[in-house]
């Protein structure tokens, strides 16, 4: 097969952006990987994100009365004796009606996991 000179060239630039663009992703991906701090920290920051799209409309903020109408607040639901990592990832994989049908991508729950856990954390602190 006869490629023209062009049709090279546009090859070769091709296959130099993607390796640039890998470079790239590993260079961006390196610091979490060093440090499970950071990422826990992006996960955490991410299950929030999660949580104040798809959850906090039926859950009750912290302060508000508890109704037969709404979820109880995420505090009252992680301070639970036995909620533990194990605990979320399961209860996040099954349904629970009425709880919304809303489905989440499995990195979404374990971004909300990890946001659990760190509100967890915070409250057992306090």
């Amino acid at each position: 097969m006869t490629y023209h000179r062009h049709e090279t060239t546009n090859r070769a630039g091709t296959a130099a952006r993607t390796v640039g663009r890998t470079v790239a992703l590993i260079a961006l991906c390196l610091p979490l990987a060093a440090s499970p701090a950071l990422a826990d920290k992006a996960a955490v920051k991410r299950g929030q994100k999660v949580v104040d799209e798809w959850c906090r409309d039926c859950h009750v903020r912290e302060g508000q009365k508890l109704t037969a109408d709404m979820a109880p607040p995420y505090s009252m639901i992680v301070s639970i004796e036995g909620r533990d990592r194990a605990w979320f990832e399961v209860f996040l994989q099954a349904d629970h009606f009425p709880m919304t049908t809303f489905r989440l991508f499995d990195h979404e729950k374990a971004d909300v996991v990890e946001w659990l856990l760190d509100l967890q954390k915070r409250e057992l602190g306090k």
